[in-house]
């Protein structure tokens, strides 16, 4: 597909287990992003069992993957947040609330039967460049 750029930086997780995608492509001025997990590049395990932790990594992965890719989280105009337990709605948007700002993007948060490694959130998101 021409003008499709594949983003990829070691300051977030590589695709889950080796799985076929990849952390975001670039196409048509926008930057869409893989749901990220909370998940330190190159660990295994979860950064801690509550929800503010992982969603504060899942977050900062989502940062750096916008950056390597030329966007930040300012120019967030969309995001699905998958919630393994939807009674974490609110430990979650504290977090995401500091890291989105005083224009956040559109979202969607859905409640969801699991996550990849036991993750209690996973966040995806689309950005323009």
């Amino acid at each position: 597909m021409a003008g499709k750029e594949i983003v990829r930086t070691e300051k977030a997780p590589a695709p889950f287990q080796g799985a076929p995608y990849n952390q975001a492509v670039k196409f048509g001025g926008l930057v869409f992003v893989a749901g990220q997990l909370g998940l330190r590049p190159g660990e295994p395990e979860m950064v801690g069992p509550e929800i503010g932790d992982q969603t504060e990594q899942a977050l900062a992965n989502l940062r750096a993957i916008l950056e390597e890719a030329g966007s930040g989280m300012e120019r967030l105009v969309k995001t699905t947040v998958f919630l393994r337990d939807l009674g974490d709605f609110a430990a979650m948007n504290d977090v995401y609330a500091r890291h989105v700002g005083d224009r956040p993007p559109a979202r969607s948060t859905v409640e969801v039967a699991g996550l990849p490694s036991g993750a209690l959130v996973e966040i995806e998101a689309i950005a323009h460049l």
